[in-house]
């Protein structure tokens, strides 16, 4: 269970259009785009980009990079129903992606450079053709060629 007093119990209560689980979501999906698929720029001082508490710069993933990895995470989580899964959670669209970042942003639970905006999330890919594509299925070859 949440703590009531938490930033995402809050947003919860005021836009109710996506379930927990899709914020959640988001972050392992962040943080699988950084970790296992080596994306996000790291940014210096000079570009007046994000730090960590450390004072260290922090890689930053743009809304069409994180739309790819939701849709790679999301299908390593949860194959085949993925897209099914998403929906349940009120995720339609690349724009909810979007939707959901900036909520987060909003609460301070993401940070976003300032080239960031909602609109990069818009139409990255379908999401009817995204959860499918990869998933297609082959018959073994039972040729004579291949039997001897």
């Amino acid at each position: 269970m949440i703590d009531p007093t938490h930033p995402i119990a809050e947003l919860l209560r005021r836009d109710e259009r996506y379930h927990f689980n899709a914020y959640v979501f988001v972050f392992e999906a962040l943080r699988h785009a950084q970790e296992k698929m080596g994306m996000g720029a790291k940014h210096s001082a000079e570009d007046g980009e994000n730090f960590n508490e450390q004072g260290e710069t922090e890689q930053h993933v743009t809304g069409q990079e994180l739309c790819e990895a939701m849709r790679q995470y999301a299908h390593e989580e949860y194959g085949y129903l993925a897209k099914c899964v998403l929906n349940e959670w009120g995720i339609e669209s690349t724009g909810d992606f979007g939707e959901i970042v900036f909520n987060l942003i909003e609460i301070e639970q993401m940070r976003k450079t300032p080239h960031d905006r909602r609109e990069d999330f818009e139409d990255v890919f379908d999401f009817d053709e995204g959860f499918r594509e990869a998933f297609e299925f082959s018959l073994p070859d039972t040729s004579e060629e291949h039997r001897s």
